[in-house]
């Protein structure tokens, strides 16, 4: 395969990735690591940094449009940041003390989970009974808009999503996803925010988070540019359609979607990490 057949694939495959990722919340990292890993043989360490690129390309796509039409909690984003950053500085220091088939067996691990709780998620219908007084001190409650008008909801548990993003930051710089799997999650089942909610402010989150695990991989030499391009390229693209269609998109049909990928991504990353092919 030459560099130009190579380049359009990888820009094909990220822009499913990038409109996956917008619709869902994860980020599209989720995605490209394995379709790097396991489709075109790429070290996971450069797939994991071509991937931390990716999802500050999509978080930038997809954010400015969510924000815009009043669907992501900015000021729910910029709290939670402070622990994803932390954790994203402590999991991609750990990346360089970790084998490839053991950072693989996690990722898929942790997709494993992901999906498995994200089955039991649920629209948010009662907006009064997630308020909390933390929530309300630090003005973390707010609306979003829907077919009958602006809707209310209030966040519950403030400092179990807290202590869940550090968690997930740490992830986001051992794996290069970008966490949106494990901060939808919390959001969404933990603080008791919509779906939409949660998964329009993870795409705010996530660029933050990646920019964060991308200078420790930059420094390190797993940043390939001819690599990081397509793939970034391509993540835009998709994130920006994704963007556009999340409005009209059913929370029953996100839910099936983003559980159908991360259950056949874990059962890819496992077993290929347990026999030794990453």
């Amino acid at each position: 395969m030459n560099v130009t057949s190579f380049s359009a694939l990888v820009f094909a495959g990220s822009l499913a990735a990038g409109f996956l990722g917008a619709l869902t919340g994860l980020g599209g990292g989720v995605v490209i690591v394995p379709m790097l890993t396991l489709l075109f043989g790429v070290d996971v360490r450069y797939a994991i940094g071509a991937s931390l690129i990716s999802v500050i390309a999509t978080s930038s796509g997809a954010a400015a449009a969510y924000v815009r039409e009043g669907y992501s909690n900015v000021r729910i984003g910029l709290f939670l940041e402070i622990a994803t950053s932390a954790g994203a500085l402590i999991g991609a220091g750990l990346s360089a003390h970790v084998s490839t088939s053991a950072i693989a067996i996690i990722f898929g691990v942790v997709l494993l989970y992901s999906a498995l709780a994200g089955s039991a998620g649920r629209e948010h219908k009662n907006p009064e009974s997630a308020h909390s007084r933390m929530g309300e001190v630090l003005r973390l409650n707010g609306s979003y808009p829907s077919a009958n008008g602006l809707c209310s909801y209030g966040v519950r548990r403030v400092p179990l999503g807290f202590a869940l993003m550090t968690g997930a930051g740490a992830l986001s710089g051992l794996l290069g996803i970008g966490s949106g799997a494990l901060k939808v999650l919390a959001m969404d089942g933990a603080m008791g925010l919509p779906f939409k909610v949660s998964t329009t402010t993870s795409n705010f989150m996530i660029g933050v988070t990646a920019a964060t695990s991308a200078g420790v991989y930059l420094s390190r030499g797993y940043l390939d540019p001819g690599l990081a391009m397509p793939v970034m390229l391509g993540a835009l693209s998709g994130a920006v359609l994704g963007a556009r269609v999340l409005p009209k998109a059913s929370v029953p049909v996100l839910r099936s979607v983003f559980k159908a990928v991360l259950l056949a991504l874990a059962v890819e990353m496992i077993y290929n990490g347990c026999i030794g092919r990453i």
